[in-house]
């Protein structure tokens, strides 16, 4: 079994300095549009593992790692919001 998904160093600064930000932040629209701006960074970020995942299955034979391999490491997803398509 492999090592579960971890941050890197730059990854770790970058949420710790993320996370000041909000936690620094009391305007409520200043949070409402750094909110948006996550919720597309997140999706953005799942269309391209998505797509990641489209050029390994569909690749080459021989090409790439097996995709069932590829598929039974992958961390669940969580579900965001019922309103996360909706930008107004």
């Amino acid at each position: 079994m492999t090592e579960p998904l971890a941050l890197s160093l730059g990854q770790q600064f970058e949420l710790e300095r993320m996370n000041r930000v909000i936690e620094s932040t009391a305007d409520l629209e200043t949070l409402q549009g750094l909110a948006k701006q996550l919720l597309q960074a997140w999706q953005s970020q799942r269309a391209a593992t998505q797509w990641v995942m489209r050029q390994q299955l569909n690749g080459p034979p021989g090409f790439g790692v097996d995709p069932a391999a590829l598929l039974s490491n992958l961390p669940e997803q969580p579900e965001g919001p019922s309103s996360a398509g909706h930008q107004g």
